[in-house]
């Protein structure tokens, strides 16, 4: 069936060709009429199917449209069954995963600018285990017109960058058509907010529109690197210092395959990757698990000095998925003791990643973002740590509840990669990895990317981001607070059992500052910062 409905396949030429001579012959009377009389029902149905195809492929508003006339209807239709149908035949609301269908939904709502509330109530049971929610006030604010800001960048960095606190994530060209990469670095330049580069480098598509980037760099260093793989000064300065690159980021891990490099198959480096990556053509292009550029945390932190330092002074950091505990307390006696901080650092979570991976890696390595982001939070705070490095929160964040939730727990912005992926259309086919995505985001088909079109998706990019603000600005203000930075663990709940409710500041118990230095007594981190090493990422003893 897809093969047939692809625009411009072999079966969908002939069959509308078909169709076309079809109308003309009967048109100059060569059909005999009483043949007409039989086919004239099954005609006039295709014929009317064969308009409307063409009348898909051409629309722009709906790029699953433009990549599979006709049939695509069919799920609009299924979308249109109401409520009470659906949960006899179909998932329901709050099924659907990685995402449900309700957050699926009030994404394209808010991307559309459409009516985003819901009737009757809430589908979630209220009183099941891991339940959750946001305490009110009796005394609610107005909420704020502003559009939340903050100001990244410690007493070393030389060119603070002021951020939205709703980003991006990171996602590669390569990973993403050209297309989704236009539209979403437009849509962050008229909303003023950033978009991650990924990292498969800085390409041109990221540079159309003007943009701010945070250039994020990995261990292939692709975009800055030698012949032989390894990291080169001169062209990581070259590009870092375009004004449109605001940040840089350092990556040690992600979420969806922490510990796990990747390869891109010799066969599928073309000319551009080739130039975009600084690889060959003809050779696999090799992205390691590990950095080549250092291999201690003493040696990390200079690296991000340097990074700094050749960047011309923009905020430089890193982000990583937590894995061993003592590793990333060992960065921060690196910290300690060579006086070299980061400017910011992004937690990433087992549950984030839009990258294909290993079933195991997916699903059972990595720390969850939300015990990641408070780790890293109270292991600043334990140091002193915490007042000159910003944290950013990236992991299945979609909605305002999310980004409220991660900021009461230690994020000071999030990111956000599948829902910035839905309001230029996905429809979570699941297909990111085969270059058969159909609505062309995550495609380097042409045939396909074409359905993706630019200036409709950069409004949505928009007002998805426009839109989720405005959302946690209701939030903020129903809480009776001014601003995302004033939001505790004290404003959580969740439910641990059927009959007991725990504040998140049970939940998730705060360091004292500087306890971590003086000795502390907390289970957390007692024993792992006693075996975290600066001149080693491996235990002491």
């Amino acid at each position: 069936m897809e093969t047939l409905l692809l625009p411009f396949s072999p079966r969908f030429i002939v069959l509308t060709t078909c169709s076309v001579v079809t109308v003309l012959l009967l048109g100059v009377g060569i059909v005999d009429h009483k043949v007409l009389k039989l086919i004239a029902i099954p005609l006039a149905i295709f014929g009317a199917l064969t308009l409307l195809g063409f009348r898909d492929l051409t629309q722009k508003s709906h790029a699953v449209l433009r990549n599979y006339p006709i049939s695509a209807h069919l799920r609009f239709l299924l979308e249109e069954i109401r409520p009470e149908m659906r949960q006899y035949f179909f998932e329901s609301e709050k099924d659907g995963m990685p995402f449900s269908r309700d957050i699926r939904a009030v994404i394209y709502q808010r991307a559309k600018m459409v009516l985003d509330k819901r009737p009757f109530g809430t589908q979630i049971d209220v009183y099941r285990e891991g339940y959750e929610w946001m305490h009110h006030s009796m005394a609610p604010k107005p909420h704020a017109t502003e559009k939340f800001r903050i100001t990244i960048g410690g007493p070393d960095c030389k060119k603070p960058y002021s951020a939205s606190v709703f980003n991006i994530s990171a996602m590669s060209f390569g990973a993403l058509s050209p297309n989704a990469v236009r539209a979403l670095n437009a849509g962050a330049k008229k909303g003023g907010f950033a978009h991650d580069s990924g990292e498969g480098g800085v390409s041109p598509y990221h540079r159309e529109n003007g943009g701010d980037i945070i250039w994020e760099i990995g261990s292939g260093y692709f975009g800055c690197r030698n012949r032989d793989g390894s990291f080169s000064p001169d062209e990581f300065a070259r590009i870092a210092c375009d004004d449109q690159i605001k940040m840089v980021e350092l990556k040690i891990s992600q979420g969806a395959k922490p510990g796990h490099g990747g390869v891109l198959p010799a066969a599928k480096v073309s000319e551009e990757i080739s130039r975009i990556r600084g690889v060959s053509m003809g050779e696999d292009c090799i992205s390691p698990a590990y950095h080549r550029a250092f291999s201690t945390p003493l040696e990390m932190m200079a690296f991000i000095a340097e990074m700094r330092r050749l960047s011309g002074g923009k905020p430089a950091g890193f982000k990583l998925c937590i894995g061993h505990p003592w590793e990333f307390l060992a960065i921060c006696k690196a910290m300690l003791q060579s006086g070299n901080y980061p400017d910011f650092i992004v937690v990433d979570g087992n549950e984030g990643g839009t990258g294909a991976a290993p079933l195991e890696f997916m699903d059972h390595l990595g720390m969850p973002m939300r015990e990641g982001v408070n780790f890293v939070h109270n292991a600043l705070i334990g140091i002193n740590a915490r007042d000159r490095i910003k944290i950013g929160a990236s992991g299945k964040i979609a909605t305002a509840f999310d980004m409220a939730r991660a900021m009461a727990i230690g994020a000071d912005w999030c990111n956000s990669a599948r829902g910035f992926m839905f309001s230029l259309g996905c429809i979570q086919s699941l297909s990111c990895h085969t270059d058969r995505c159909p609505t062309g985001v995550t495609t380097q088909d042409p045939s396909r990317n074409r359905a993706l079109v630019v200036p409709d998706k950069i409004e949505r990019v928009y007002n998805y981001h426009h839109s989720t603000l405005h959302a946690l600005a209701e939030l903020i203000a129903a809480a009776g607070l001014e601003h995302p930075r004033q939001i505790r663990p004290i404003h959580f709940s969740q439910r641990t059992s059927t009959t007991e409710v725990c504040s998140f500041a049970q939940l998730y118990p705060s360091l004292r500052p500087g306890e971590l230095i003086k000795g502390t007594k907390d289970a957390r981190f007692r024993d792992a910062w006693t075996m975290a090493r600066a001149d080693s990422f491996l235990p002491a003893g």
